[in-house]
């Protein structure tokens, strides 16, 4: 039977806890007063970030809440199962509080009558492995990332939350980030009040091992690269590189013409220990590489294109932000179908940039362009039932994690089919002007506005049809609609910059360092999947030849043709499969059975290239061309 409210109220009282009440909606007013949050991050060998928060309260009913949807996750994944030993109390006294049952992140609590301010105090226990999520402490470095770290009040915007932010760090550490640094003093730092919407988007990278580079030297907005390494040799940086990162900044000003920020500052660790990151803010951005990424430049090229990723959000996603993904506090739900052109003409501008300033030579951007193109030529056999608009509610259904099928499922997609799509709209664009106009104009039109401003401008699709139609007539909003709604291979738009997709059995430089990476053997275009060092199966693509053969990812190729497994030996057994029309035998392992499976293909080796078109335009050299 169910309880009534009264009596789950009346039994609350019993209790000694808060009867309890509904979220409040947040209302853009100001909240009265400004939040004391301390964080104190030394416990490094136990990885616990203790938090102790002064918040200005008036009696009666207040429901405290934990952030939820993390902006650039796009999905409601704040960590609340790593929030531990909350306390609340006043004036020395506890004060009880209760989880709401729908909410898990919100706290329901009672003011006590002549209480003005609560002490809130909590462990954020941070992963001790990458298992239970992206560590964030290790022996030489930390991120700190506010939203862990915070409870905040319902009922206001996030703008119109104060909040007075401090750190402790571990002695001999130095720190970085966006937030204006109010006072020092020995390993603790205090930093100028900012509202929390504005905290949350500025986060802190701290360590042992730390280099600070000028990106804009002589500027009146200062950019700069905050380097933290495991190890302090990995901070040399040649003249080559930093004269490339510095070009970066260069060539999105071309673009631009105009900044949102009054300062900004890359976080970049180093790291082999340290969780993996891309994430962007609007005056700074969480990255992480290899630890060879200055100091072996030559081999560190295949992920280069982060950093002009990252720093492109600053004007695509956090300044201009599709209005479904803008939310006026950290709990209520956004809806994402703008992240086509978030994510994914900020994936273009990530490679286009990384190619304009020398992070990726102008071969090297085209073998990645090539990889791109044959995932939506052969790689992606889901878009048969599904499109790339409806991909971007991923973030919420998947969640990134693993899938079983990939290729056939889709997962985020809006990425990299929707830099497909801009790609297309920069040829259409470059066609109908005869190349006096290309997407370099719709980026200063849309993205380059209101110089120096750092708010939020949120957009709607039409905003965008109309910004394209005044640089070039034409009926965009069925050119867009039919690539995002549609079922199309979206590899044509490489044709449609002068350039036609191509296989043979000659593994490119990209593929090559894909497979040096990720330590595996690209069967993709050919039996149709990656083998791991071991003959671990990731992703089977879905109705290839492995597939159709019973293959299935996480299976294990233990021989082939009776000898054992090594990537060159079944390279090899492609390649002879091609001639002589036997059909390749694999032993391999599923679970703890054995069975042998033949592959009946004799198409040889496919690795993806990109050739020019004779008698039609190369769009594609100039976009990738430095301005």
């Amino acid at each position: 039977m169910k309880r009534t409210a009264v009596a789950a109220a009346v039994l609350g009282t019993l209790l000694g806890l808060p009867a309890l009440a509904e979220v409040q909606p947040p209302q853009d007013v100001a909240y009265p007063g400004t939040i004391s949050l301390k964080v104190d991050a030394t416990d490094l060998a136990h990885r616990i970030f203790k938090v102790h928060e002064e918040v200005p309260v008036q009696a009666g009913p207040l429901t405290l809440l934990y952030p939820a949807w993390i902006p650039g996750h796009h999905s409601p994944t704040g960590p609340i199962d790593k929030v531990a030993g909350i306390k609340i109390s006043a004036k020395g006294q506890a004060i009880p509080w209760e989880r709401d049952q729908g909410n898990v992140y919100a706290f329901h609590l009672t003011v006590p009558q002549g209480v003005d301010s609560i002490s809130v105090d909590f462990d954020f226990l941070s992963p001790q492995n990458p298992h239970q999520g992206r560590v964030v402490m290790t022996p030489e470095m930390l991120n700190l990332q506010w939203n862990t770290v915070a409870l905040y009040p319902a009922g206001h915007f996030s703008r119109q939350i104060q909040v007075q932010p401090s750190v402790t760090i571990p002695e001999g550490w130095q720190l970085a980030t966006a937030l204006e640094q109010q006072d020092h003093s020995g390993n603790s730092y205090s930093f100028k009040a900012i509202d929390f919407e504005n905290l949350v988007d500025s986060p802190i990278f701290a360590g042992s091992h730390y280099k600070r580079l000028d990106l804009a030297p002589g500027a009146k907005v200062p950019v700069h690269l905050n380097v933290f390494a495991d190890k302090a040799k990995d901070l040399e940086v040649s003249d080559e590189a930093l004269k490339i990162h510095q070009a970066l900044i260069k060539q999105v000003y071309k673009v631009y013409g105009t900044q949102h920020y009054n300062h900004y500052d890359f976080l970049l660790a180093l790291t082999d220990k340290l969780g993996g990151i891309g994430l962007e803010h609007h005056r700074s951005s969480e990255n992480s590489a290899k630890e060879n990424y200055f100091t072996e430049w030559d081999k560190s090229w295949l992920g280069r294109d982060l950093l002009a990723h990252e720093f492109n959000h600053s004007w695509n996603g956090k300044y201009r932000r599709p209005a479904g993904v803008w939310t006026p506090n950290y709990n209520e739900v956004k809806r994402d179908h703008g992240l086509w052109v978030y994510e994914g003409q900020t994936q273009y501008w990530g490679f286009v940039f990384s190619a304009r300033s020398g992070l990726w030579s102008h071969d090297q951007a085209m073998d990645r362009m090539a990889l791109l193109a044959a995932t939506y030529d052969k790689g992606r056999p889901g878009m048969q039932w599904r499109n790339i608009l409806d991909t971007t509610n991923d973030p919420t259904i998947a969640q990134r994690s693993p899938l079983p099928f990939r290729s056939y499922q889709m997962s985020e997609d809006y990425y990299s089919g929707g830099q497909l799509i801009w790609l297309a709209v920069d040829a259409k664009l470059r066609e109908l002007s005869h190349d006096k106009h290309s997407l370099d104009d719709f980026g200063k039109a849309f993205f380059g506005v209101h110089p120096g401003a750092w708010d939020i401008n949120t957009y709607e699709f039409e905003e965008v049809v109309k910004t394209l139609d005044g640089i070039e007539h034409y009926d965009w909003s069925d050119f867009l609609n039919s690539r995002l709604k549609g079922h199309v291979n979206l590899s044509q738009s490489m044709n449609d910059q002068g350039w036609k997709l191509v296989y043979d059995d000659k593994p490119s430089e990209a593929t090559k360092a894909v497979e040096g990476r990720y330590k595996g053997t690209d069967f993709v275009y050919s039996l149709g999947f990656m083998a791991g060092k071991d003959g671990t199966l990731g992703d089977v693509l879905w109705d290839s030849p492995a597939f159709n053969a019973g293959l299935s990812p996480s299976m294990t190729i233990l021989a082939v043709n009776g000898e054992q497994f090594d990537g060159d030996v079944l390279k090899d057994a492609v390649t002879k499969a091609k001639t002589d029309k036997a059909p390749i035998e694999l032993l391999v392992k599923d679970f703890n059975q054995y069975k042998t499976v033949t592959i009946d293909y004799h198409g040889g080796l496919k690795y993806p290239h990109l050739v020019r078109i004779k008698g039609k335009k190369d769009y594609l050299s100039q976009v990738l061309k430095a301005r």
